[in-house]
């Protein structure tokens, strides 16, 4: 019986264990899309807990630990210790296997606390008391020495264009001599999230929104143009904090032709606090996906969509707990036509920007492997990406899935790899887990006679494990140059 998580975990075959040993274990990680504090960054938080680090935000856990039985004051709430809540998620774990969590938690343990036991009743208090011990009083394990711990060389934050960004320009001021790209000192770079420019569903709140952005612009923000101006000034100004990707979330792809004349009476229409209709809401939606695509194609950024999430559909705990709290689901959106719509106006136009599409039903996974060759124009390698599996998709099989498809339909050498999509400074195991599935797949083939091993492909194949792991997303995303020029 072959050890639990031992130095060769999920590495099946000997080729396996050497592209991973020997290529792509010490490689450094461009986390190029995250959810991470930058404050926490600026300020190089030092937890009070592994309560804080590991159960503050992380829905997964949440998730888990409800469908197991445990109160929702043990979960979310405040009113417990945080003794109580961490052993609520130790009496979870054992709970969890063949669920990614159990994998992800002693990924975690091992590589930042070098941790080899389990996590059940049993271990927990020796376990809590022991990663405490760590965070409070090393002085390696705060919120920039975690990131130094795990060789992170680039992170990118998520950020609404009212952002001040006030923590990325201090955290760049603080450590402009140490960001060489050799790890002193992370990159940590802002991402441009508009949704809620777009999100005319509920006209009180996108007045009070439009409102801020207006405030954080100094635009005052009566007409449809002057929004087109406030968000100019807002993009140039993330431009100049280092800004380089947007990101969007969206349920589906927009796609409605209108005219300047009509997106500018819907604005005024929904500004006036009146409903926009269920059409009427498509095409300003249409109108402001396409204006931002436009901006990131002329700043010369990378645009990706995450699409297809059914968001808060407890509306009990929604009112209880809030948002992007554990209660949202796969969406099952037919969207191949109106996704191909869109991109395709941006590329006839000469208007399309770098893009990366991320799908969470897995039963887009074909469709969205397609679609990304109809729009490479062989400007730069892989100028369209379909993204690594996302949220319900980042676990083995996900990964596996993604990465066979995309393989049989694309090409799996220019895949810019994998991200955490997380709000937790130990997450960064997850791309442990990626480059392992990675080298397993690769190697597997190597060892079934599928693929050469010898030669000049032995070389490409080591350096294709290096490309997808690190090279491709350094390069796609021009933060070599970024690094130098800090």
């Amino acid at each position: 019986m072959k050890p639990f998580m031992d130095k060769d975990f999920l590495l099946q075959s000997p080729t396996a264990q050497e592209l991973y040993h020997d290529i792509a274990e010490t490689l450094p990680i461009i986390d190029y899309h995250c959810h991470l504090d930058p404050q926490l960054v600026a300020e190089d938080h030092r937890f009070r807990s592994i309560t804080e680090l590991w159960l503050d935000g992380d829905h997964y856990k949440w998730r888990a630990m409800r469908t197991n039985g445990i109160p929702e004051r043990l979960v979310t709430g405040r009113e417990a210790t945080d003794w109580e809540r961490f052993e609520a998620w130790a009496a979870t774990v054992p709970y969890a296997m063949r669920n990614p969590l159990y994998h992800w938690t002693h990924l975690e343990l091992r590589s930042a606390f070098g941790i080899d036991k389990r996590l059940n009743p049993d271990t927990a208090r020796e376990i809590f008391d022991i990663c405490n011990d760590r965070l409070r009083h090393d002085p390696a394990f705060t919120a920039r020495g975690l990131m130094r711990h795990y060789n992170v060389e680039a992170v990118c934050t998520t950020d609404d264009p009212a952002d001040d960004l006030r923590h990325h320009i201090a955290y760049a001021g603080q450590t402009a001599d140490t960001l060489t790209g050799n790890g002193k000192s992370p990159l940590v770079l802002p991402t441009w999230r508009p949704d809620k420019a777009m999100q005319a569903d509920n006209p009180k709140a996108y007045r009070a929104y439009i409102e801020r952005l207006g405030e954080a612009a100094d635009v005052d923000i009566r007409t449809f143009a002057d929004l087109m101006e406030a968000l100019q000034r807002r993009h140039d100004f993330f431009g100049s904090a280092g800004c380089r990707l947007s990101d969007h979330g969206l349920e589906e792809f927009y796609a409605e032709p209108c005219t300047e004349s009509q997106a500018a009476a819907l604005f005024d229409k929904v500004m006036g606090g009146r409903q926009l209709t269920a059409d009427e809401l498509r095409t300003f939606k249409s109108t402001m996906l396409r204006a931002f695509a436009i901006q990131d194609h002329e700043a010369g950024w990378v645009q990706q969509f995450h699409y297809g999430a059914l968001r808060n559909n407890n509306s009990r705990m929604m009112r209880q707990v809030g948002a992007d709290t554990g209660f949202d689901s796969i969406g099952d959106w037919h969207t191949a036509a109106s996704m191909s719509r869109f991109l395709d106006s941006l590329d006839a136009e000469g208007r399309l920007a770098k893009t990366i599409l991320y799908n969470l039903n897995p039963a887009d996974n074909a469709m969205v492997a397609t679609m990304i060759g109809n729009f490479q124009d062989g400007s730069v390698a892989g100028k369209i990406q379909w993204g690594s599996g996302w949220w319900f998709l980042d676990q083995k099989d996900g990964m596996e899935q993604q990465m066979n498809t995309l393989s049989l339909l694309g090409l799996l050498s220019r895949f810019v790899g994998m991200l955490t999509d997380s709000r937790s400074f130990l997450s960064y195991p997850r791309h442990e887990y990626f480059r392992r599935t990675l080298c397993n797949l690769i190697g597997n083939d190597v060892e079934q006679g599928l693929l050469p091993y010898d030669g000049y492909e032995r070389q490409r194949i080591q350096d294709m494990v290096k490309d997808v792991c690190y090279l491709n997303a350094r390069f796609f995303f021009h933060f070599n140059r970024q690094v130098a020029n800090s």
